[in-house]
């Protein structure tokens, strides 16, 4: 019986955290087209409900009623089921947040997180390839390099975080962080992070999957409707998630109030201030700026904090 309830608890806890997450991402959404608006000059969505609270369940309930469209040459099972494959990823990886009321508890947390980043290329690779369409495969095929390539730093520069916690519970985040916030021991690395994260979601000015100007697209170009939706969905979902890493690793771990929501949706509008403020980086300087700039500057701050830890110890 006793079994029966912690399953029970384990599973109402993650469909409030899902619901928590969709929820989220919505005004997410609304929260991105108005901080664009105000910086273009003009006002953002503000006809449906208040100031256009309504507006994201509008864009939902338009985008998941459309007609799905049916192509002869794509390789359809494969292409309907990877921007499934994609957002159930992008949800499995919110089981590491760190509880106080769910009986989940990752001792190997950050290894968890890594692992889930690098299936998700899997998904842009398979939806890619699936449409049969050559904009959609460069755009993936583009994609996937973008992310393996900065998946290597983003990793290496978790570790240099790692090494001095000696862990890989990112609940120690917060232990570790009761005097000082790690950002200010480790500032051009959580620099490095936040680019890096940039990179690693596919937005601009990294957002190469799909350059309008020269793949229509990327590799989304053939969805539509409810697979549009849910490949939207899960890249508004890791957005908030590396919004929600940046705020564990450097600005003083999870502690369950309200500033640690504000600092998530802080890291969260400066994803969106970028988008507003930058233009599209070029291809080749970014993949300089992966293997020439942010892999020697994350193994030498691996290094001396390797050093400074056998100093302390």
């Amino acid at each position: 019986m006793m079994m029966m309830i912690d399953y029970l608890n384990l599973f109402i806890g993650a469909l409030v955290l899902i619901i928590g997450i969709l929820i989220g991402v919505a005004f997410l959404t609304l929260f991105e087209r108005k901080i664009l608006g105000y910086i273009q000059d003009r006002k953002g969505p503000n006809k449906m409900g208040f100031m256009g609270l309504l507006q994201p369940f509008c864009d939902a309930i338009k985008l998941f009623s459309k007609e799905q469209t049916y192509m002869y040459y794509s390789n359809y099972t494969i292409y309907y089921f990877s921007p499934i494959l994609s957002f159930i990823l992008s949800l499995m990886i919110w089981m590491l947040i760190p509880y106080y009321f769910n009986l989940i508890s990752f001792n190997l947390g950050i290894l968890f997180f890594l692992c889930c980043t690098s299936l998700g290329v899997y998904a842009i690779m398979i939806a890619g390839w699936a449409s049969n369409s050559k904009y959609s495969l460069l755009g993936g095929l583009r994609s996937v390099a973008q992310t393996i390539s900065y998946e290597v730093g983003l990793s290496l520069i978790l570790l240099s975080s790692v090494i001095l916690i000696m862990d890989f519970n990112l609940m120690k985040f917060s232990l570790y962080q009761s005097f000082i916030w790690f950002i200010f021991m480790m500032f051009p690395l959580s620099l490095c992070w936040m680019s890096s994260s940039l990179a690693e979601t596919n937005r601009t000015p990294f957002d190469f999957a799909e350059g309008e100007s020269e793949l229509v697209s990327g590799f989304n170009v053939e969805y539509s409707s409810g697979g549009f939706a849910l490949i939207f969905m899960s890249e508004y979902s890791s957005i908030l998630f590396m919004s929600l890493m940046f705020s564990l690793i450097y600005l003083g771990g999870y502690n369950f109030n309200l500033i640690f929501y504000f600092k998530l949706i802080f890291i969260s509008f400066i994803f969106i201030w970028v988008r507003g403020t930058l233009p599209r980086y070029r291809y080749d300087k970014l993949m300089y700026l992966s293997w020439k700039i942010y892999l020697p500057i994350s193994l030498n701050f691996l290094l001396f904090f390797i050093g400074v830890k056998i100093f302390i110890i």
